[in-house]
């Protein structure tokens, strides 16, 4: 027992439990004097030969405080005799391409795909364990928003941020984002372990994404793609003014775009990679959260780290077996003079 260590320090707070108690049963015992003298003269009872021993009544209360000292102390999880151990991390690398062009304002799905789209991501969020996630935004350029990180907190406040005013350049330039994942989001050490989740309305302006999706196969990325919108009629691209809060639709030489869902091109992107599988909301639903479960969660994992850490045997049963003690001896000692 060379090393003792307090799993969880805080809690040596509530020994401010102990002066309060005492406090208690002081006052408790001023109150029954108290009562006494209503009935007895206050200067005979102090000759009056009481039926309480005073020296037990103190080690009762006594016995009781270091019972409930001990208790405090078994709460931080004391322990010691610590031994090496070896924790190693298995997880995939998960990167979210999302399309964040005015085209994803399009209200096929309510509010709108975009906002559908975030909603699905924080859906999936809460069941991923053990995995780095990554955050692409992309529309007529692509930056990262958030690196691969277990840091899921920061990962969400990056992906509740995101608006079709996250990237200045207009367009979807769907290849450009997935070569800015290759180069900028993943390593080349691991051929493998590695999840691409793109998510739009498949529009592209000739940014070569089936190229970009070949790309990704050769370096043994999956690429899961989510179609959201209209694939037949398409809708308008609704747009709002900040200060009349008036709303029109996004025109081009005067005649009103109608963005259309492209399945086509995002079925042949995932086709270029191994695994690769292509969902079509449409105008429908998705359980992101079980899409992940199913074809991510399940998969082969990579070991993404390895740490030894000291691990300390807990002995925090000692101490309650010994206020245990204490308290069944409070309990069986009388503070009653014996009688002769």
């Amino acid at each position: 027992m060379s090393d003792i260590r307090l799993q969880n320090v805080a809690l040596l707070h509530l020994l401010w439990i102990i002066p309060v108690l005492a406090t208690v049963i002081l006052y408790g015992w001023r109150k029954q004097r108290h009562a006494l003298t209503q009935f007895i003269d206050s200067g005979l009872l102090d000759r009056i030969s009481i039926s309480i021993n005073w020296t037990r009544r103190r080690a009762k209360a006594l016995i009781l405080l270091s019972g409930v000292a001990l208790v405090i102390f078994a709460l931080t999880r004391p322990g010691w005799n610590p031994k090496p151990k070896t924790v190693e991390r298995y997880g995939r690398d998960v990167v979210f391409v999302l399309d964040v062009s005015r085209s994803m304002l399009a209200e096929d799905l309510a509010p709108n795909r975009l906002d559908r789209a975030k909603l699905a991501i924080l859906d999936c969020l809460e069941r991923i364990e053990g995995d780095r996630v990554g955050l692409i935004a992309f529309a007529g350029t692509a930056a990262v928003k958030c690196p691969l990180t277990m840091e899921y907190g920061f990962f969400r406040l990056m992906l509740e941020d995101l608006s079709t005013d996250s990237i200045a350049r207009g367009g979807t330039m769907i290849g450009d984002a997935l070569r800015k994942t290759l180069d900028e989001v993943f390593d080349n050490q691991e051929k493998q372990f590695k999840d691409v989740i793109l998510i739009t309305d498949g529009e592209d302006h000739d940014s070569f994404p089936i190229e970009a999706a070949k790309q990704l196969g050769e370096r043994g990325v999956r690429l899961i793609a989510i179609g959201l919108g209209d694939e037949n009629e398409g809708r308008r691209i609704p747009i709002t003014d900040k200060q009349t809060r008036r709303k029109t639709f996004l025109q081009y030489k005067g005649k009103e775009i109608w963005s259309k869902l492209d399945a086509d091109t995002l079925r042949r992107m995932v086709n270029a990679t191994t695994g690769g599988k292509y969902l079509n909301v449409s105008t429908g639903t998705i359980d992101l959260g079980q899409v992940y479960t199913q074809l991510i969660a399940s998969a082969e994992k990579a070991k993404l780290e390895s740490e030894t850490i000291e691990r300390y045997e807990e002995k925090f049963q000692i101490f309650l077996g010994f206020a245990f003690l204490l308290f069944g001896f409070e309990w069986i000692t009388h503070e009653r003079r014996r009688k002769p």
